[in-house]
């Protein structure tokens, strides 16, 4: 799938391919205007996607073929057991987690899963968890601090799914519940925007001792749509409430709402998918490493401080 903005590439792309196919059969002069077509197409991708508005931000986070959440946790790990069930109503498939090994060390890894193909999305809820969701992922949390494992959170969802039938079983009650229990849990927590972090539904398992997002993510109260249906009465002005949300990685950073950036490939993370997730691993093994150098309890009490310090204003 091409995005409008990626479009004079793929011109480009199609002309070299052309262009190879004469110079297999021709001279040099060909040849040498292959590697200036070649030298032009990589300069036009840098100078695009280093300038990517938040809108077509927000388009590359909701790329197709873009990595998921167990798209990421078997490329990272090597014995994944998934759990499943809240033992209260049922298990949540739009939300996804259990124990796995990275490089030996052992993890409890938790995410929202989107689906691929249109029967997967159903059966997923588009990545939009229930409240059993917040409250399965709040189990497998208290597990990991049992017994004393790290906890990863891979954020990806449109939002908390806003149903009758989620509200009648507390959907409300069940992130707000999440964000009070991950405040004082024991054990080092990271949380790892890897799409899309809307509203409440992405807060509810993004509370940690770090916050990273992958570059072109995003993380906000609200999406540019809803926004601007909000403010505009209509879809139309998505482009400058993404603007104006700043709700990109670099805005996030920028504000001191999140803890660090996760770079990705030229032109998206779908582009290199072990690529992206050896970054997503390295990323894990060194704030592990710098965690588990403080103790439980003062992790606790700077992890309180970060989020209280957000939106705090001094006159």
């Amino acid at each position: 799938m091409l995005l409008d903005f990626e479009k004079p590439i793929a011109a480009l792309e199609a002309k070299l391919i052309d262009m190879n196919q004469l110079a297999s059969e021709s001279d040099k002069d060909v040849q040498a205007a292959v590697k200036a077509l070649e030298k032009k197409i990589l300069a036009l991708k840098k100078e695009t996607f280093e300038n990517l508005t938040g809108w077509q931000r927000v388009q590359l986070s909701r790329h197709p073929d873009r990595p998921y959440t167990l798209d990421y946790i078997y490329e990272i790990t090597s014995d994944f057991i998934e759990i499943h069930g809240d033992r209260t109503v049922g298990d949540d498939k739009a939300m996804v987690g259990g124990f796995g090994s990275i490089d030996g060390k052992t993890f409890m890894l938790i995410g929202q899963q989107k689906g691929r193909n249109t029967k997967q999305r159903q059966m997923r809820n588009f990545g939009m968890a229930n409240p059993e969701g917040y409250r399965k992922s709040l189990r497998l949390m208290k597990i990991a601090e049992k017994f004393n494992k790290p906890i990863i959170t891979f954020i990806d969802t449109p939002g908390a799914f806003p149903g009758l039938e989620a509200e009648e079983r507390g959907q409300g009650e069940a992130i707000a519940r999440n964000l009070k229990e991950m405040f004082t849990l024991k054990v080092p927590v990271i949380c790892i925007v890897i799409g899309e972090g809307a509203s409440g539904g992405a807060l509810g398992i993004a509370i940690g001792d770090r916050v990273l997002m992958l570059e072109n993510t995003w993380y906000s109260v609200i999406s540019p749509e809803s926004c601007s249906s909000i403010l505009w009465r209509s879809w139309d002005y998505k482009e400058e409430a993404a603007d104006v949300l700043k709700l990109t990685a670099k805005d996030m950073l920028t504000n001191k709402l999140i803890d660090g950036i996760v770079k990705e490939p030229l032109g998206g993370a779908h582009v290199d998918i072990k690529w992206m997730a050896g970054e997503v691993k390295k990323a894990i093994l060194t704030h592990t490493k710098e965690l588990q150098k403080i103790t439980p309890e003062k992790r606790i009490e700077q992890r309180i401080d970060k989020f209280c310090a957000m939106g705090v204003v001094n006159e």
